[in-house]
């Protein structure tokens, strides 16, 4: 039986000086506005050009940001009012909440990047039968089933946390709630949690990740000796998807399948996946994609060298 009596929790954050949460306060800010407006720009150009839409890698592009703004939101709001005010508590139904949106978001996330590998080697391996097989409800069906596991995954997550006692000490090493930490919490024995939360999450991390890796390679191998021939541009592309997938998987990898017993690096990873890796994906994209900074440059009518 769950005889929790924990009510909240309470946060050790990044640092206990003054100085440095305002110095973190104007940073976090930043990167948090960095996401938002860098998503929602790339969300509002595919939408704007109809050429981009009808395209399922931009039609899976814009699906990105959208989640990549979501996961920034889960941690970064709550985050920045502890900076300022000092407040480092969040209670129990507040943390489970950013457990299950956290786990929500990422997991659709991996499933999501799994398409679009998926996309890209339908589009360069079998070219001929791409608009065929990639049609507007074949892939809405995709992008429905990733948004489905992603809820299946956090579900599991969340009925792992319920499960158990929560007595004391309540105190996270983190700045948001997330369940390696919060398990660590238990009043009972977490071995058999610790090992499903692996299964849950690290596996599911590396299997995708091994997964984009093989598609990849299938691709890159694919492209070889056609560069003149248009693989240039493929080879641009499938670049800009791996730095994302790398950026975004090797974080969840170390935070969730190597049992690391020093949580600074669990902490740095974190760091890294809610507010680094959000907002680097759209400058990514931005940056390597010609059509992308095409659409950009009609949109806001500025010349483009």
């Amino acid at each position: 039986m769950n005889v929790s009596t924990v009510t909240e929790f309470v946060f050790l954050g990044l640092s206990h000086s003054r100085h440095i949460q305002l110095l973190l306060f104007v940073l976090v800010l930043v990167c948090f506005l960095t996401i938002l407006l860098g998503n929602l720009l790339i969300v509002v150009t595919v939408h704007a050009e109809p050429r981009l839409l009808q395209s399922p890698m931009y039609f899976f592009l814009a699906n990105l940001s959208i989640i990549d703004t979501s996961i920034g939101s889960v941690t970064i709001p709550k985050m920045l009012a502890d900076l300022m005010s000092c407040g480092r508590t969040i209670s129990f139904g507040g943390c489970l909440a950013q457990v299950f949106f956290l786990h929500f978001f990422g997991g659709t996330e991996m499933l999501l990047l799994t398409l679009m590998a998926y996309d890209r080697y339908v589009a360069i391996c079998h070219p001929l039968t791409y608009t065929i097989t990639m049609n507007r409800p074949h892939c809405i069906k995709l992008l429905t089933f990733c948004w489905a596991g992603g809820l299946i995954h956090t579900g599991t997550q969340l009925v792992l946390v319920l499960r158990l006692p929560f007595c004391g000490p309540n105190k996270l090493d983190n700045f948001y709630c997330d369940v390696p930490q919060v398990v660590r919490l238990a009043c009972a024995d977490t071995y058999i949690p610790e090992i499903l939360m692996a299964a849950n999450s690290g596996l599911l991390s590396l299997v995708c990740f091994l997964v984009l890796l093989v598609s990849y390679g299938v691709i890159l191998s694919t492209l070889r000796g056609h560069f003149k021939e248009g693989g240039g541009k493929a080879l641009s592309t499938c670049s800009s998807h791996l730095t994302v997938v790398s950026l975004f998987f090797l974080p969840c990898l170390f935070v969730y399948l190597i049992p690391f017993s020093n949580s600074s690096v669990d902490k740095m990873a974190s760091v890294f996946f809610t507010l680094i890796t959000p907002g680097l994906n759209p400058m990514i994209y931005t940056l390597r994609n010609r059509e992308i900074k095409e659409a950009l440059r009609r949109i806001l009518g500025i010349t483009w060298q």
